[in-house]
């Protein structure tokens, strides 16, 4: 009897530690707040659907040119979707890059998905990084990846598994996730509990932290890195940016913006000149 109430209490906290784990994955990746849809493309762009992973599409919108040359690939934070980023775009386009805005999936107008997550994200970049070296008018030695936030970690994610990537842009990236979300966590469960309770996210999510959050992954991108982050960001302090700029390959870059928050991205054409002389130095721009 002894041993059934032992383990009876043993699945009891389990359970408990499971439901925190599931709420607290869920407010920080889970099933995005699905808005009204990026809506009509903007002036200069077409509107493009992508296949995915599972069969699932991507939507995006393409800002292309007949000539042959270098192109960008951007996409938004969790919850957030491509027109969040038409700022980016134009800060790149205005640099003379090809830019192809895209929604991840559960966000915009793509396909939905259950868990959209770092590795989720991901998954998306690879999708339209395959479109965007196909596309005509793309030189595709010169395509460069920027992220926001969730969507910066995945670009992180992407480019330390692919050499061909020729530089990064990362806004507002945290450093570990695992950490933002054991300190969630750890508001309600014990240190070993919280430690069960990331593993059954890992478990959710089909990968482990230490494959996919940036504190582990920067360090095997072969490409030049610019970190640009808000000085005054509480969502993802600008510490997050310090601990992966010293991880970070050394001809990376890291840029704080005083005065700017998480969701400062409008902000960025005050870092042009700076971003200007990063991508040319990428060989990206010549």
């Amino acid at each position: 009897m002894r041993a059934l109430r032992v383990w009876l209490g043993a699945t009891a906290v389990l359970g408990v530690g499971a439901v925190v784990a599931d709420r607290t994955m869920r407010r920080t990746y889970g099933r995005p707040p699905r808005r009204d849809g990026t809506g009509s493309p903007p002036t200069g762009a077409i509107e493009v659907q992508i296949d995915a992973v599972n069969g699932s599409r991507l939507h995006g919108w393409w800002f292309g040119s007949d000539d042959p040359g270098p192109a960008a690939l951007v996409i938004h934070g969790w919850g957030g979707q491509a027109s969040d980023m038409l700022p980016v775009a134009d800060v790149m386009r205005g640099l003379g890059l090809n830019v192809l805005l895209l929604d991840a999936r559960g966000h915009g107008s793509s396909d939905g998905i259950s868990v959209a997550s770092m590795p989720s994200f991901a998954d998306d970049v690879r999708a339209g990084l395959g479109w965007l070296r196909s596309a005509p008018g793309v030189d595709p030695a010169r395509i460069a990846l920027v992220g926001h936030s969730v969507g910066a970690g995945a670009c992180l994610f992407v480019a330390s598994g692919d050499p061909e990537v020729a530089a990064l842009v990362s806004l507002a990236s945290m450093a570990d996730p695992s950490a933002l979300m054991a300190g969630m966590i750890g508001q309600y469960l014990p240190a070993p509990l919280t430690r069960l309770a990331l593993r059954y996210v890992e478990h959710v999510i089909g990968h482990r932290f230490t494959q996919f959050a940036p504190v582990h992954t920067i360090g095997r991108i072969s490409a030049p890195v610019l970190l640009l982050h808000g000085e005054k960001d509480t969502t993802v302090p600008v510490t997050d940016a310090r601990r992966l700029h010293d991880l970070a390959p050394r001809n990376s870059e890291l840029l704080v913006v005083a005065d700017a928050d998480h969701f400062s991205i409008e902000g960025l054409d005050t870092a042009e000149p700076r971003l200007r002389r990063f991508l040319q130095d990428a060989g990206v721009l010549a």
